[in-house]
């Protein structure tokens, strides 16, 4: 029986332990991110500031003697400040909405909304003569100026995840299958910030083998917390698996909560995103509710207008582009022929059309296609090959930076496709098509989408279907908006193309 001495002596360890300093992990996170966040003030302070001066040069110009500048002066210096509270009411500086997905750019827009409303009531409640014109420069301006810039803060953490650099050091815990599926996936894409160190499996016989690209394994399902001391990780990533339920994950949480370690559970709703997901407590327990993704409705009615005065002005503006094109494409030894390729594709609701796009293989391409059978670098069924010889050396310069497929804005402009959204397919491939997959049907296909922007040709069949789902699962106008700034670094890059 254990003495009432070793009884206080477990109790004043256990007290010890949870007082004990984070790991070297979560210090190092917290000083990155405490470091981005003050870089985010910095540059919304230089820009609510550079907005304001902007909007009083350009309102009143450079007359320094007039009566009403100093209360102007005054309005260019509060501008900032008041934006950046604006910012930080709307938890635009929070590490869960940064870093990765379009929250923080909603989250910009909606403060600069604010302001601009808070302005206005402040002018009429007290009767201040805030010019219109001042104001409908500087806070336009300011918001677009603060995408612009967070935008690129980001591109710049993300280069440097890539290169493996402040990285969350995370450790699943899951069974063997989910945690090799789950480093496969974060590992393909890095830009989400989580580099896999380690895992947890549940308890049973010793293996001498694993499953190929699995992380070292630091322990079992009941030691987690040591495991995350041995390990350095900062960030714990619960995987599905019934041996770990509430209970189990609530002693978890509390485990890892005196270390400051970050616990994700990662939902069984696979490709369902954040903002189709509430969770509502009901007589104590945590109801997620999973609301239907936005296929109709008015977001859809301006979606539809958007891509098409979109994509008519994108043909005016590329038009001398466009045309010297198809002269080359013509023209050109070695390819000449038709500058146009047309071919039947599947679009929203199984109805097909004709897609447009540049020719960049010989007239005769098809009728070669069966002694290239062998070469086929595909487990689709479509024919890939990365050196295909049927390709013309005009070809291959348009498909490195995607100009052959300017010629579906026409598309766009007929109703046919949207400027984003899944990958247009052909006939024989929807044949094949098992039911998940028809879900790619009930929006348009798009010039752009998700598998463009994340490796196109480079992806494989099965993530290229995933990505499209999750666009057509998740779509939104500020997901649109991501896509297409993302296309521009897609096609400079030029990787996956051929």
């Amino acid at each position: 029986m254990r003495t009432i001495e070793s009884l206080a002596t477990v109790d004043l360890s256990e007290v010890a332990a949870q007082l004990r300093p984070r790991t070297r992990a979560s210090e190092r996170r917290a000083g990155w991110q405490s470091r981005y966040a003050r870089t985010l003030y910095l540059i919304d302070f230089v820009v609510g500031l550079s907005a304001a001066a902007w909007a009083l040069l350009l309102r009143f110009g450079a007359s320094p003697g007039e009566p009403y500048m100093p209360d102007y002066l005054l309005w260019t210096l509060a501008i900032p400040v008041a934006w950046i509270v604006c910012l930080a009411i709307n938890r635009a500086y929070e590490p869960r909405h940064l870093f990765v997905g379009t929250d923080e750019y909603a989250r910009v827009f909606r403060a600069g909304l604010a302001l601009t409303a808070g302005l206005a009531i402040v002018s009429f409640a007290f009767d201040l003569r805030l010019a219109r014109g001042y104001v409908s420069i500087a806070l336009p301006m300011a918001i677009a100026v603060d995408l612009v810039a967070r935008y690129l803060s980001r591109q710049w953490l993300h280069r440097s995840w890539a290169r493996g650099d402040r990285l969350h050091r995370v450790l699943l815990v899951g069974h063997e299958r989910a945690v090799s599926d789950m480093t496969r996936r974060l590992r393909n894409e890095r830009y989400h910030g989580l580099g896999v160190i380690g895992a947890c499996l549940p308890a049973g016989p010793s293996r001498h083998a694993f499953a190929a690209g699995m992380p070292p394994v630091y322990g079992t399902f009941d030691a987690i917390a040591s495991a995350v001391s041995r390990s350095d990780a900062d960030t714990v990533v619960v995987l599905a698996c019934p041996e770990i339920d509430g209970p189990a994950l609530r002693r978890l949480a509390w485990q890892l909560e005196r270390d400051e370690i970050d616990l994700i559970v990662a939902s069984t709703l696979v490709d369902v995103a954040g903002d189709r997901t509430t969770i509502r407590p009901v007589d104590g327990l945590p109801m997620l509710h999973v609301e239907h993704p936005k296929l109709k409705g008015s977001a859809r009615v301006f979606k539809t207008g958007f891509d098409r005065i979109g994509a008519s002005l994108l043909l005016l503006l590329l038009s001398p582009l466009l045309l010297t094109v198809t002269a080359l494409v013509k023209w050109l030894p070695g390819g000449r022929g038709p500058a146009i390729f047309r071919q039947e594709r599947v679009g929203k609701d199984g109805q097909t059309f004709v897609l447009y796009k540049f020719r960049t293989m010989v007239v005769d391409a098809e009728a070669r296609l069966a002694e290239l059978e062998k070469h086929n670098e595909s487990a689709t069924g479509l024919f890939k090959m990365k050196a295909d010889p049927r390709i013309t050396p005009i070809g291959r310069h348009l498909r490195r930076f995607s100009i052959d497929e300017l010629p579906q804005l026409l598309n766009v402009v007929k109703g046919d496709m949207s400027l984003v959204g899944p990958r247009p397919p052909l006939a024989k491939e929807v044949a094949g098509y098992p039911s998940d997959m028809l879900r790619r049907l009930v929006v348009k296909p798009g010039l752009t989408g998700l598998w463009q922007v994340s490796g196109r040709s480079d992806l494989s069949w099965e993530e290229s279907i995933r990505l499209d789902l999750t666009y057509v699962e998740n779509w939104s106008l500020a997901m649109d908006l991501a896509i297409l700034a993302r296309t521009v670094m897609a096609v400079v890059r030029s990787s996956g193309a051929y």
